[in-house]
């Protein structure tokens, strides 16, 4: 890949995250959940937990968003995706990480912010996750990649890790 194919890659893929995990675990939750009114304080225990779920699930994403553009040749939105299937990384313990990392941040959000709106938006954003990756994902990874979908489908799970 030329550089200036990675440095457009790079640039997509930048964009993508910024658009959709940004959207729904920084602007939503700062708009409407509380997120922008709190103050951390290093002595709450929820506190320390939220943080270290939101910084964990922040490393993990930009991990996966890595893994789609140096392995997959792609990025994480569904209009561009991956070229290549993605197995290597964290996609080696589980299929789906990066919704998993968005579900961590927001889960340290809730424990920052203490918020049941944005508890029940992640509830949600589960469901339909769920739905979206059962109903679009699985079907158009299999047509895309075939039997080599299928061998990975065997050998990991859709959301909980095997070590």
């Amino acid at each position: 890949m030329s550089v200036p194919s990675k440095v457009w890659l790079a640039a997509r893929s930048l964009l993508w995250a910024v658009v959709l995990p940004g959207t729904m675990t920084v602007y939503l939750p700062w708009r409407y959940f509380g997120l922008g009114d709190v103050t951390f304080d290093f002595g709450d225990p929820m506190h320390l937990a939220g943080g270290l779920l939101v910084v964990i699930g922040a490393l993990f994403l930009a991990r996966c968003i890595w893994e789609f553009a140096a392995s997959g040749r792609g990025t994480l939105s569904p209009v561009d995706p991956p070229r290549e299937l993605v197995v290597s990384g964290l996609y080696r313990y589980v299929r789906n990480p990066m919704y998993l990392s968005v579900g961590t941040i927001l889960l340290g959000e809730v424990l920052l912010t203490r918020s049941t709106g944005l508890l029940m938006f992640a509830a949600a954003g589960i469901v339909i996750v769920n739905l979206f990756v059962i109903g679009y994902e699985e079907p158009y990874l299999r047509r895309q990649f075939g039997a080599s979908y299928e061998r990975y489908t065997t050998s990991v799970r859709r959301w909980v890790p095997r070590f």
